[in-house]
């Protein structure tokens, strides 16, 4: 299969965030993702729809080509021109699969109680976007809430920044950021913002016992952090900076909260396991 073949045309529409709205899919480009997706698909959480592969991607990972097979996904055989045209990476791996968006509600997802989740608002950068899914699902987070504008969290370059989160835990997006507040706390939890110039920081915020709540941590833009944000929160905290870096990147201070409120929640016996 050629770049010019229909198939790879239309899948190749889902590089740009108005193809995959419209076809409700995106790509997970590959090995890893891969493998994520076939496993999602297996517990059903994700369906797969196609997967292109290159000879060379099917000798490296047989394994793969085999279980898609299996599992009766459709399987492509394409050219290496034709899988650079589905990559947005410098080096194309060869394999890439196209994979349904799975759809979730803010009350779906913050039912039963959870403890902790994460909520990105107006954050552009998807590696960021990304790698914070990573860091929640390490967290234990029951979902990642993506409000306001933030970026698409089935972009190419957040998908693998995710390094196959994505398909381990839910996914919301609402544009209203004041509904998914509003849910939050409809749920039992504290919206808690990090915020470089909050008064307290996390370690204070830890030893008075506060991150044993459960709690939604927001994080903000890179450029502007949650300025317009803060009549909407219930608190913020800063993480501590004890040498002379000026501040953290968003990825970073976004792993350094959900684990100090993960590790306490955890001690308390109050944190979602997940094994």
């Amino acid at each position: 299969m050629t770049e010019r073949s229909s198939r790879v045309a239309a899948a190749r529409k889902l590089t740009r965030r108005s193809g995959r709205d419209r076809a409700g899919a995106f790509l997970a480009e590959g090995a890893q993702a891969v493998r994520e997706a076939l496993a999602a698909q297996v517990e059903g959480t994700v369906g797969v729809r196609d997967l292109f592969a290159t000879e060379e991607a099917v000798q490296r990972s047989p394994e793969l080509y085999d279980a898609a097979l299996q599992a009766g996904i459709r399987v492509h055989g394409v050219t290496d021109r034709a899988a650079a045209a589905l990559s947005e990476t410098v080096t194309p791996q060869g394999l890439v699969a196209v994979c349904e968006q799975p759809v979730h509600s803010l009350d779906e997802v913050l039912a039963g109680s959870p403890s902790l989740v994460a909520v990105l608002v107006d954050v552009a950068d998807p590696g960021n976007a990304g790698t914070v899914v990573r860091v929640a699902d390490a967290a234990g987070c029951s979902a990642v809430l993506f409000a306001g504008d933030t970026v698409d969290p089935y972009n190419g370059k957040a998908v693998r920044a995710s390094t196959g989160s994505v398909f381990h835990l839910p996914l919301v997006r609402e544009r209203d950021a004041g509904a998914v507040f509003a849910a939050c706390r409809r749920a039992g939890l504290l919206a808690v913002g990090a915020d470089g110039y909050a008064a307290e920081d996390l370690d204070t915020a830890e030893m008075r016992g506060a991150l044993v709540e459960p709690t939604a941590w927001v994080f903000g833009s890179e450029a502007h952090g949650l300025a317009r944000r803060l009549p909407e929160l219930d608190s913020t905290l800063r993480v501590p900076l004890y040498g002379r870096a000026e501040s953290l990147n968003l990825a970073t201070a976004a792993a350094v909260c959900l684990y100090t409120s993960a590790r306490t929640q955890h001690r308390a016996g109050t944190g979602r396991y997940v094994k």
